[in-house]
Formats: structure tokens, C-alpha cells, sequence
């Protein structure tokens, strides 16, 4: 009994360092990798089969609390949070959702960099599951193609829609740019709040996080400085 007594404690505090460091992780804002961590089978199952499992975990959750799910106002709170996971917040973690991007011929000959800038960002912490809000600023400069405008937008929007940490997020999308157009002149500035920072924990509510993702020309001090002027030109209309 002694030795099991032993062998339990020696568990206990190995879990308790593990979740300590899993904590200061979190807090600590560190991303793992560049790509988002996926498990081989994450698309076996339907999103139907995932809402269904979903609901039954944010039910679990709901009643541990001890909130009373026969009120009329929380009784279809668990089937709402998992639609909502599977088909709006987290959406961006499918293939199938990644958008197209078309491009054309730069048949105009325009060289200079193309700016989008101010591009919304709705995303998730991965540490705590809590909102990123803010922007996004994305340029690239042709070497022969050009791709619609909207269709920024929408590769920013399918990363963010996942769980996220906000430099991998410039990473992926500077990466899918680069693929699309063929060029590594690909840059990304975000400028986001952190509602893991500003509603828990330290409770800042002031405080942003900016991150870049520079690649070819954008990485000479010249280009990156003219990026980030257009970033700061006054452009209320």
C-alpha cells in the first residue's frame, strides 16, 4: 500500500509540473509550429458527427458549472456553441473551405507593391480559446500575375478561422500568397488585441500585439519601410 501510496504521489506531482508548464506556456503566448497541429484522421468525421459530439461536451461543461439547461435561455446554448465551432470559428481548420484564388496576367505592367490594408481579423487563441480581433495588412509586389483583391481577404479570414497563434497566422498567410502568385515578394503586418490578455490574467485592456511576416524584397530595410508607410497613411473616407 505504501509503495502505491508513493507511486501516486510521484504521478500527482509529475501532472502538476506538466500542467504548470502547459499554463506558463499559454500565458506566455509561444507557438509549437508554422502549420496548424492537425491529427491524421481530423476530417474522418462528418461535420455532423462533430456538432453532435461537440454539443454533448459544451452540455458536460455547462452542467459541471452548474448551470440549470432547462432555462429557457441556456437549453439551446450547447447545439449553438457547436455549430458555431464547426462551421463558423473554426471553420478555417478544412480544406474544402480554403478559398480559390484565380490570378490573371499583369498585362498593365504594374510593378510598384500592392497594399490591402485594415483587413479584419477575427480569430481564436489555441491557449485559452478566446478572441484575437484586429487587422491585417498584406502587400505583394507582381512578377507577372496579380490576384483579386477580395481574395486577400479571404485567405486572412480562412487562417484566422481556426485555433490560432497570431505569428503562425502571418506565416500561412504570406505562405498561401506566395503560392498563389508565384513570388516571394509577400509581406503581412497584424495588429490584434488578445482577449487572453485583456480579460483574464493580466487584464490589460489597452495593450495590442503586432507581428510581420516579411518575405524576398520585403526583407530590404527600403521596400519594408515604403510597406509600412502605406500602413500609416490616413485613409478615412
Amino acid at each position: 500500500m505504501y509503495i502505491f501510496a508513493l507511486l501516486n504521489k510521484k504521478v500527482m506531482r509529475l501532472e502538476k509540473a506538466l500542467n504548470d508548464r502547459y499554463d506558463e506556456r499559454g500565458d506566455n503566448h509561444i507557438g509549437s509550429a508554422p502549420e496548424t497541429p492537425l491529427r491524421d484522421d481530423a476530417f474522418v468525421l462528418s461535420d455532423e458527427e462533430k456538432i453532435k459530439r461537440i454539443q454533448a461536451s459544451v452540455k458536460d461543461i455547462l452542467v459541471t458549472l452548474g448551470l440549470d439547461l432547462t432555462d429557457d435561455s441556456l437549453q439551446g446554448t450547447p447545439k449553438r456553441v457547436a455549430k458555431m465551432f464547426v462551421n463558423e470559428i473554426f471553420g478555417g481548420l478544412h480544406p474544402d473551405k480554403k478559398p480559390t484564388s484565380s490570378t490573371f496576367d499583369n498585362k498593365y505592367k504594374y510593378g510598384e507593391m500592392l497594399v490591402e490594408k485594415n483587413i479584419v481579423v477575427y480569430s481564436t487563441c489555441e491557449h485559452h480559446l478566446l478572441p484575437i480581433i484586429g487587422r491585417a495588412h498584406v502587400a505583394y509586389i507582381s512578377n507577372g500575375t496579380v490576384v483579386g483583391l477580395s481574395k486577400m481577404n479571404r485567405i486572412v479570414d480562412y487562417y484566422a478561422k481556426r485555433p490560432q497563434v497570431q505569428e503562425r497566422l502571418n506565416i500561412q498567410v504570406v505562405k498561401e500568397l506566395q503560392r498563389v502568385l508565384g513570388t516571394e515578394d509577400v509581406a503581412c503586418v497584424i495588429d490584434a488585441k488578445h482577449l487572453c490578455v485583456n480579460s483574464r490574467g493580466i487584464r490589460d485592456i489597452e495593450s495590442s500585439t503586432v507581428t510581420a511576416e516579411y518575405g524576398g524584397k520585403f526583407k530590404e530595410e527600403s521596400v519594408r519601410s515604403e510597406f509600412l508607410d502605406y500602413i500609416n497613411l490616413d485613409t478615412e473616407f
